[in-house]
């Protein structure tokens, strides 16, 4: 598993995972938008502390730049 996700995405993801597990666990989204949050909010939390993101794998999409020798 390589590195498909740039640093400032990385970050970008993190945050908003966090505002959105944030949101539902405060019930600041009331009722199933707010349990949607809860657990989608993990996605990009996961994906932005590993780097690499199943879905732009598979699209065959690299935000991490040139690969370096």
């Amino acid at each position: 598993m390589s590195c498909n996700e740039s640093p400032l995405f990385r970050g970008i993801r993190v945050v908003a995972g966090l505002v959105m597990l944030y949101l539902g666990w405060t019930h600041a989204v009331a009722g199933t938008a707010g349990t949607v949050l809860q657990w989608l909010g993990f996605v990009p939390v996961l994906t932005g502390l590993t780097g690499f993101c199943p879905l732009y794998s598979a699209l065959g999409i690299n935000r991490c730049g040139p690969k370096t020798a």
